[in-house]
C-alpha cells in the first residue's frame, strides 16, 4: 500500500539540475556593478532557493543598489533574465533518479510540480524536455508553495498527511509548515544541508521510491 496519494515536486535542484544556471544567469544580469554586488547577488541567490526572481530583483535593486526597482525595469530584468536561462534548463542533466520515479510512478500516483519559476515559463519548459505527461499539474509563480499545495489540495480532496511534497529550499518546506503535508529535502551536497534536522532528507532521487 502507499503511504502517499500525492507527490508534488519543486522543480530546479529537484528534477533537473538547474540551480547552477539560474545562479549563472544572476551573476552576469548584475556583473556591471562588480563583483562585491554580484557575490551578495549569488549568495542571496542560494540562501533564498525556492523563491520566485521577482522577490529577488526587489531585493537585489532595492537593497543592495539602494534604487527603486519600476515596473518596467522589473519586466527588462525578467525578460533578459528567461533569454538567459530558459534554453539551458531544457537542456539541463535530470537529477539522478527523477525520470525513473516519474517513468515509474506517474500512472499511479498523482505527480504535480509547484516551482519559484514563472507559471507560463515553467510549463514552456516542461513541455519542451517532453515531461508533461507525467504531471497532472504544474504550477508556477506569482503562487507562493503554500498557495499551490492548497490549490491542489482544495481541487483533489487528498488528506493532507497523505500528500508529499520533494523540496531542496527553505521555501518549499515553508509551503509545506503552512499547510500541513509531508516533505522530503533533497540535499545534494549532505554537508551543505540547511534544513531543520527533523527534516529527512536524501542526496538525490534514486531511493525516493522506498518513501512513496
Amino acid at each position: 500500500m502507499r503511504k502517499y496519494d500525492a507527490v508534488i515536486f519543486d522543480f530546479d535542484g529537484v528534477l533537473v539540475e538547474s540551480v547552477d544556471v539560474k545562479t549563472q544567469a544572476f551573476a552576469a544580469l548584475y556583473a556591471e556593478y562588480g563583483q562585491e554586488i554580484v557575490e551578495k547577488v549569488i549568495a542571496y541567490h542560494l540562501q533564498h532557493a525556492g523563491v520566485s526572481r521577482f522577490d529577488k530583483f526587489r531585493y537585489f535593486q532595492e537593497v543592495l543598489l539602494g534604487k527603486r526597482l519600476s515596473e518596467e525595469e522589473e519586466k527588462m530584468l525578467c525578460v533578459q533574465f528567461s533569454e538567459l536561462v530558459v534554453d539551458a534548463v531544457v537542456v539541463a542533466p535530470w537529477v539522478p533518479g527523477a525520470k525513473e520515479f516519474l517513468e515509474r510512478f506517474y500512472k499511479e500516483i498523482p505527480l504535480f510540480i509547484a516551482s519559484g519559476t514563472p507559471d507560463d515559463e515553467i510549463k514552456e519548459i516542461v513541455n519542451r524536455r517532453q515531461m508533461s505527461h507525467y504531471f497532472v499539474s504544474i504550477h508556477g509563480t506569482p503562487a507562493k508553495k503554500a498557495e499551490i499545495i492548497n490549490t491542489i489540495w482544495n481541487k483533489f480532496g487528498f488528506e493532507r498527511k497523505r500528500m508529499l511534497m520533494v523540496g531542496d529550499a527553505v521555501a518549499d518546506y515553508e509551503g509545506v509548515i503552512l499547510t500541513g503535508i509531508c516533505f522530503i529535502g533533497r540535499v545534494q551536497h549532505l554537508d551543505k544541508n540547511t534544513f531543520p534536522e527533523s527534516v529527512h532528507v536524501i542526496k538525490d532521487l534514486c531511493m525516493l521510491h522506498h518513501y512513496v
